[in-house]
């Protein structure tokens, strides 16, 4: 089992359509550990830290989110697996 770390900026419609509790609801049926957040030029930033099929899973998900979201650009950066996380949070602006 392969731990990784990928860090994921998502763009579109996915502020104010649930997109965090949803990416923070697919984490942790998963067991990915890590955080979801707003930024202020409207895209979602995301860290996931987890076993290798299912952080891919979350990802995956990051794609087309829930029903309300708009999708149009996904952003995913791999970096260094560290452990730091011991859960999964949304974190507020």
């Amino acid at each position: 089992m392969l731990n990784v770390r990928v860090h994921v900026y998502v763009a579109g419609k996915v502020q104010g359509v649930f997109f965090r509790q949803n990416v923070k609801r697919q984490a942790q049926c998963r067991g990915v550990c890590g955080w979801v957040s707003n930024l202020s030029d409207g895209r979602v930033e995301a860290v996931f830290e987890g076993e290798s099929l299912s952080v891919q899973e979350v990802v995956d998900y990051c794609h087309h989110g829930p029903s309300f979201a708009k999708v149009e650009h996904v952003e995913v950066f791999f970096e260094d697996y560290t452990g730091d996380f011991l859960d999964f949070h949304i974190l507020l602006l």
